[in-house]
């Protein structure tokens, strides 16, 4: 079975195929480089797919995706895809403690931008989430966080609100001492 097809077609709510590639990836390692062509495919949807994949690959064997971590920073965060974005932060979250310095630095230029610049609301939900978690042991990102959850916590979705409540709980508020 080829990943690519394997992915493509159907209801784009629907994991399709997503979990048998998984499945044929966690059974033979090498076919990992295949699924993660996948995320240069045209197809919106097989990209939206190998995101979920590849975040259930990372979870049962995140060593196997440590090779594939420049390549995500790079080629795979310039993909302007909301699935691809917030994917991203919860690979770096699992990847947190195989991140070289330099790959941490990046995950968290990456993750940043998109709290500052996206707006769909999983993106937001997801990076208010994995730097808040990252900034409880980080206080510049702490202080770089706060003035955008105050920001966020005025959004009109009840979602990004409450999030970036939470956070701002955790972070403290700006004019906080």
């Amino acid at each position: 079975m080829q990943f690519e097809e394997a992915l493509s077609g159907g209801h784009h709510n629907s994991l399709g195929n997503t979990v048998e590639v998984v499945d044929m990836v966690l059974a033979d390692q090498p076919r990992l480089e295949e699924l993660y062509q996948c995320y240069f495919s045209p197809d919106e949807l097989v990209r939206l797919r190998v995101s979920s994949a590849m975040k259930r690959v990372t979870t049962a064997h995140p060593d196997w995706v440590v090779p594939y971590i420049d390549g995500l920073q790079s080629d795979v965060a310039g993909i302007d895809q909301a699935s691809t974005q917030w994917t991203l932060a919860l690979l770096f979250d699992l990847l947190v403690d195989r991140l070289s310095p330099q790959q941490h630095e990046r995950a968290l230029e990456i993750m940043k931008h998109n709290l500052a610049t996206h707006d769909d609301w999983i993106v937001l939900n997801t990076s208010i989430k994995v730097l808040g978690k990252w900034a409880k042991t980080d206080d510049d990102l702490a202080a770089w966080l706060r003035p955008h959850a105050v920001r966020l916590e005025g959004d009109a979705r009840k979602s990004v609100a409450s999030n970036a409540r939470k956070l701002l709980d955790q972070v403290g508020r700006p004019d906080s001492p």
